[in-house]
């Protein structure tokens, strides 16, 4: 029995100019997993990414809001299916890989598959990037999924509809997997190929601009998914500070009696104040977000998991596959 006939299978396909790329994403994800529907969401395109889509089968949606997290949070909420595929649409993943990761996530009764790119198709200073920031988040976070940039991954249908998407452009993969650390979502990380882009076809990525902005999410989520690891460090530095600053003057004071450097007495004193705002701001945050995940939490719940229709006996091997009731 194939996937698509146990389950509704969904592949998502941002596209922003890819008509070079986008008919073999289509065609080959639908040779890899048939009856599988692929949409490909056209994001201000101006050439012929729609034509070429839909000469290969897809169906054809749009957003108008330029940016893939902006297509991401569209199709999330638009598509009602049971496993969702999201890969991008110029064609440098191996979209034969989409069989194995679907039925690692239905098999083990996974909310998310990240496919872990292989190969050497980085562009020039792309791959130490992505190192530095998996490592930035894997410190912050205790993982980041083998590769937290990639934009190839299967979800379950509680993934999807309880993912609270707001990043704008490339940032949604940070999020993706800052979301999943946070809420300790069942996830797993496999290897996929990853090849240079297609002959005409041209990388939408702007190295120093997009590293930038990554960088600034992560510091962000860690803010609000991380608030006493953050305001902490930030209490700690300035306890360090007005350490450093008001040791001479306690020493000067207990020799002779005086405060001769008041106004470095003051400093110290205010950094000291600031520090202590600073925890406290950070105790307040973690109680939120404490409410913030269980209501998360909750909604997550509201949806039945990724689950095989079928079962076998375990006592008797040829006994026939009995149905079993789909939950919801």
């Amino acid at each position: 029995m194939s996937l698509a006939t146990r389950y509704r299978i969904a592949a998502i396909v941002p596209c922003h100019n890819e008509e070079a790329a986008v008919a073999k994403v289509v065609s080959d994800l639908r040779a890899a997993v048939p009856g599988i529907s692929v949409y490909v969401y056209d994001n201000c395109s101006t050439d012929a990414t729609v034509d070429e889509a839909l000469r290969a089968g897809a169906i054809v949606c749009s957003e108008p809001l330029k940016g893939k997290g902006n297509v991401v949070r569209r199709a999330f909420a638009d598509i009602d299916a049971d496993v969702y595929l999201l890969i991008d649409g110029d064609d440098t993943y191996d979209a034969a890989a989409a069989p194995d990761m679907i039925e690692r996530l239905v098999a083990d009764n996974l909310d998310q598959v990240v496919g872990v790119r292989r190969g050497s198709a980085y562009r020039a200073g792309h791959e130490a990037g992505n190192k530095a920031l998996n490592l930035i988040v894997t410190r912050i976070f205790g993982d980041s999924m083998g590769d937290m940039l990639s934009g190839y991954r299967v979800f379950s249908r509680r993934f999807v509809k309880s993912f609270p998407a707001v990043s704008r452009e490339f940032e949604i993969e940070t999020e993706l997997t800052v979301h999943s650390l946070a809420l300790r979502i069942p996830s797993a990380a496999v290897p996929v190929g990853f090849r240079d882009r297609a002959e005409g076809s041209e990388s939408k990525l702007r190295t120093y601009r997009d590293g930038w902005r990554i960088l600034n999410v992560i510091l962000t989520l860690t803010r609000h998914e991380r608030p006493i690891y953050f305001f902490g460090l930030i209490a700690a530095l300035l306890g360090l500070v007005s350490g450093v600053l008001v040791t001479p003057v306690i020493s000067t004071y207990l020799d002779t009696g005086f405060v001769p450097r008041l106004p470095t007495l003051f400093v110290a004193a205010f950094l000291t104040v600031i520090g202590s705002l600073s925890f406290t701001i950070g105790l307040v945050l973690d109680g939120i977000r404490k409410s913030r995940h269980e209501a998360s939490r909750l909604s997550y719940m509201r949806h039945p998991a990724v689950r095989d229709t079928y079962v076998r006996d375990p006592d008797r091997s040829a006994h026939p596959a009995i149905p079993v009731p789909r939950a919801g």
